[in-house]
């Protein structure tokens, strides 16, 4: 079960169900989280609700895909009408391709052979798929923002000025909403590109938490699915519409050092990520991304994330901001 969420100038926002070539509109609801809200408050399963409402309206999705049709997609999961009520948030060094990765970027600054990524990435090895219940090593845990950074498939992720590079990341993210209590509930999973400063993160290690901050995609499609064991896919990157750079890739927790439980304990232990109604994006971790094997991305470089079973591939092309960086003042209170 595949959901969209999809606005148009006139009709404003909708969601709709995927059914290929087609996307069926769903009645009542206008996004994702307004559905996961009323389902948690009704009790209702979430599959019937959806059958209970859909219309007989389709699309047609290739032109909506393709950016050529007046309907266009949004991300597959937002907070409608506050994006401070939404935290972008990952886990990384769960795969152990990222965790050599990060190594060899680390590995001349580091007093021994290895690198307290990769001690990281070995504890999770060792603790972090604890038995059912109980609780295993915590793991790297970092902020992306709030969801003003968020962007759809087919908008541009952009370089700021301040920024010393951007590369892809293809992940998969979990979705969340807490209810009005506060307790955390999956809705499902998307394609992700996480998107990030390799080269500022490359400096210093401990420039990863500003090389993190930056905008980020996930879509077209969110998958109402339990299903996170052994997932395969792609991550290519596209120069004058020729293939670059191409890898394929594996997530899922067979292919991780941490299990799903433990990754979504070490998030919502803290008090501050379980407000009432807030909503999380929560990225875990990445198999491949072209900066490791040596790949700059330039201007119109285009990233695409697929993974098989999970929809359509998620794409974005790179912009570059080339503006002069200026100073920000703040002003003062007299």
């Amino acid at each position: 079960m595949r959901l969209v969420q999809i606005y148009h100038p006139e009709e404003g926002r909708k969601i709709a169900f995927v059914e290929e070539p087609n996307l069926r509109l769903i009645d009542k609801f206008t996004s994702v989280y307004e559905l996961a809200a009323f389902v948690i408050e009704s009790g209702r399963l979430l599959s019937k609700l959806i059958n209970d409402y859909l219309s007989d309206k389709l699309l047609e999705y290739d032109t909506i895909y393709h950016g050529t049709s007046e309907w266009q997609l949004l991300p597959a999961f937002d907070h409608p009408t506050n994006v401070n009520n939404l935290m972008l948030a990952g886990t990384g060094l769960t795969h152990k391709a990222s965790a050599e990765n990060r190594q060899k970027m680390h590995e001349a600054a580091a007093e021994s052979d290895v690198t307290d990524s990769m001690k990281i990435y070995f504890m999770g090895v060792e603790g972090g798929k604890p038995e059912k219940g109980e609780i295993g090593i915590q793991p790297e845990w970092f902020y992306k923002g709030n969801g003003s950074v968020l962007k759809a498939h087919g908008q541009p992720l952009k370089i700021p000025n301040y920024g010393n590079d951007g590369g892809e990341e293809p992940e998969i993210a979990g979705i969340y909403i807490n209810d009005k209590n506060g307790t955390p509930w999956r809705i499902g999973f998307a394609t992700a590109n996480e998107f990030s400063d390799h080269v500022m993160e490359r400096k210093n290690y401990l420039y990863l938490a500003p090389s993190k901050i930056r905008n980020c995609s996930i879509g077209p499609e969110l998958n109402i699915t339990e299903d996170f064991n052994n997932i395969s896919g792609k991550v290519q990157v596209f120069r004058n519409g020729k293939a670059l750079w191409e890898k394929s890739i594996k997530t899922g927790e067979s292919n991780m050092s941490h299990s799903l439980e433990n990754l979504e304990y070490h998030h919502f232990k803290y008090e501050n990520h379980c407000l009432p109604n807030q909503a999380h994006i929560h990225f875990f971790g990445a198999d491949a991304f072209s900066f490791g094997e040596g790949i700059a991305l330039q201007q119109d470089d285009e990233m695409l994330v697929q993974w098989y079973g999970m929809g359509r591939a998620l794409i974005n092309p790179l912009t570059i901001k080339s503006d002069k960086e200026v100073m920000i003042s703040v002003n003062k209170l007299q």
